[in-house]
């Protein structure tokens, strides 16, 4: 691989942390060595070595998402904070290619003393912008933070949830060629964690390059191309995200007599081929904490609130969706549905200019953008709308079954054309639209899909 090809290079990287038993023996190793030596005596360590890292080598290609997994301690935020800079390598070399901008621990950059608005002119300079780089991106920075007034308190007022938005948002509006993102996603409501997972779909397909560690095997599987799999300070196999979750989680829940059988397992593994992912994410815990003991029948009702705050836009081609809407048969708007029942997803198109082998679709996902599922006008260019005059205007009706499990999940809309010869969209909105599932009192569905299993059970032998 060329060098222009490469954005992140580690080579035999390693680091070691000297270990001291007692206050004193740091003293002792300051001194007693060099006093040794003078009067020709044979010094010894008043400390043992922990190497975090362990002749760790791999390469990132740019517009890759690469994810790191493993159990605690294994090195992964050790590794982040060497790349980043922030940390020196006992051994080996790291080389970057372009901006690099870093979640690691929550707040880290942040002075707790100065403002939110202070921290992040500060954090910007750090990164390498100009004052005027900085006030041209300011008002972006705070409107994804989100935090109100809070942006003019010291952040040692801050939430957590509050520490992480801001980070988040300085981080990801700094137009970074490589983001390291760890474990920040895993703070924050649906809202928030969604319109992270947007604005990092939207970096990877500019073409940066991400670092995301996370001990969420399908946050792993979901969003990266590749990943590592990190243990006690050792790279033990690199690979497919499905591949490596899996190995992951065989480690991990391993006893421990057998563990170190199957690092070597592990080990002699690396690089084999194993079959595509398939992404089975859980059900929301906050969407489950919401079931109640009371057998009212559930209403499907409509909640203002209940709005996207992660939607993207395609660029126009003379097409324009408009007023994306879930409407009962009946014609009642909603957004708080009922499992098994028929809805009808609807939008309007305007074009203002001619278009051809139009066709118009839609796409349900889950909070992380896994796609479910979704449906076209057409199922070929052939059968799409093969000339529409510039001016005229489409009324788009998809009906679907709710086939979901209780949770909140994301609607796109896409309108495919014909550009100088090649289907390309002429629009498309990302996550224009939200609904929830709502929960039940008794539901006997497991997974996000329901797919009408029945269960029939006979008893074969008795005693």
């Amino acid at each position: 691989m060329s060098s222009n090809d490469v954005a992140i290079r580690i080579n035999n990287l390693s680091k070691c942390y000297s270990i001291y038993d007692r206050p004193q023996d740091r003293l002792k190793q300051s001194i007693m060595p060099r006093l040794k030596r003078l009067i020709g005596r044979e010094s010894h360590n008043y400390y043992h070595e922990f190497w975090a890292l362990q002749d760790i080598s791999f390469e990132v290609k740019k517009g890759e998402t690469v994810g790191i997994i493993g159990r605690n301690g294994s090195g992964k935020s050790t590794l982040l904070q060497i790349i980043c800079g922030t940390l020196t390598p006992t051994s080996g070399t790291v080389e970057t290619n372009g901006r690099v901008a870093a979640l690691l621990e929550l707040g880290s950059g942040f002075n707790p003393e100065f403002t939110g608005r202070e921290n992040v002119y500060l954090n910007g300079a750090v990164l390498g912008l100009s004052k005027e780089e900085i006030d041209t991106r300011f008002d972006d920075i705070a409107s994804f933070a989100d935090i109100g007034e809070f942006i003019d308190q010291p952040v040692k007022m801050y939430s957590s949830g509050m520490y992480v938005r801001l980070a988040f948002a300085v981080a990801i509006n700094v137009d970074p060629d490589i983001l390291i993102v760890d474990e920040a996603l895993s703070v924050g409501d649906e809202l928030f964690q969604r319109k992270c997972f947007s604005r990092i779909e939207a970096i990877r397909n500019n073409g940066s390059t991400i670092l995301f560690v996370s001990h969420s095997g399908s946050t792993i599987v979901e969003l990266c191309n590749s990943a590592i799999l990190l243990d006690a300070g050792e790279k033990l196999a690199t690979g497919s995200p499905k591949q490596i979750v899996g190995r992951y989680q065989k480690l991990l829940y391993a006893p421990a007599d057998k563990q170190e059988a199957i690092r070597d397992q592990i080990r002699r593994m690396d690089g084999q081929y194993m079959s595509p992912r398939v992404n089975i994410p859980k059900i929301l815990p906050s969407v489950q904490n919401k079931l109640s003991e009371d057998s009212q029948p559930i209403k499907e009702t409509f909640d203002p609130n209940l709005k996207p705050s992660s939607t993207i836009e395609y660029e126009s081609y003379g097409a324009y969706i408009e007023s994306p809407l879930i409407l009962t048969l009946a014609g009642e708007q909603v957004n708080n549905l009922k499992r098994g029942e028929i809805y009808r997803y609807t939008y309007s198109v305007r074009f203002t200019k001619s278009a051809s082998n139009v066709r118009f679709g839609m796409l349900i996902k889950t909070i992380s953008g896994v796609e479910l599922g979704g449906g076209v006008s057409a199922s070929s260019i052939k059968d799409s709308l093969s000339y529409v005059e510039a001016g005229s205007k489409y009324q788009v009706e998809f009906r679907f079954r709710c086939a979901l499990n209780p949770g909140v999940y994301f609607l796109n809309a896409g309108v495919p054309g014909d550009i100088n010869g090649c289907e390309t969209y002429l629009h498309r909105l990302i996550d224009v639209a939200m609904f929830r599932v709502l929960p039940e009192t008794e539901n006997v569905v497991t997974g996000i899909v329901d797919f009408g299993c029945f269960s029939e059970i006979e008893l074969q032998e008795a005693q």
